[in-house]
């Protein structure tokens, strides 16, 4: 069942229901509570955003440049810190869990992917090209590769095809659909 999060212009998020079917009532995957973010310089990112995300839905974020999509994302798997009893996975709240653990179960794919040094065979076995050789769109196929080498519980997508070509955003789009389908029931 799609939902469809729209940031609004306080920081707030909106959701919108794309899919009226019955609702589960088991625990979300996802617990979000009260998850407020301010800038260094004052600015208010995100306002008391509160959400639960049922296994195995595909989630979109929508909103304005700078709304705070990424750093609501990048809270997902603490590459920004969330205040304690915030975010919660499966019931556990996510502070309490050894970073890496968290990452590797929350895996991330960035709009503009970081590929490690050495070849893109060394990132994920992909011809003999160094990462710096790669168009961006080569590049986050191969981050996708890479992060999905992992099997994360729960992916997070920051613009993952915006530097593909119309086919590879279809191909992309078809294996998140396909992953939901083979994995969203897996426990």
């Amino acid at each position: 069942m799609p939902l469809l999060l729209s940031v609004e212009s306080d920081g707030s998020l909106r959701e919108h229901l794309l899919d009226v079917e019955a609702l589960s009532v088991q625990e979300p995957k996802i617990r979000v509570r009260d998850l407020t973010r301010v800038s260094d310089d004052g600015s208010l990112i995100l306002k008391g955003v509160s959400m639960d995300i049922p296994k195995g839905m595909i989630v979109g974020v929508i909103g304005p440049s700078g709304s705070g999509k990424s750093t609501f994302l990048r809270s997902l798997n603490r590459l920004w810190e969330p205040p304690a009893s915030t975010i919660f996975l499966d019931g556990v709240d996510i502070t309490s869990i050894d970073v890496i653990t968290l990452r590797r179960r929350v895996g991330m794919l960035f709009q503009l992917p970081v590929l490690f040094e050495g070849t893109v065979a060394d990132n994920v076995r992909y011809a003999k090209k160094t990462g710096s050789e790669l168009s961006v769109g080569q590049a986050q196929r191969v981050a996708l590769a890479r992060t999905l080498a992992n099997e994360p519980e729960v992916l997070l997508l920051d613009e993952p095809t915006s530097a593909l070509d119309p086919i590879s955003t279809e191909n992309v789009e078809d294996v998140i659909v396909k992953l939901k389908k083979q994995r969203g029931s897996r426990p």
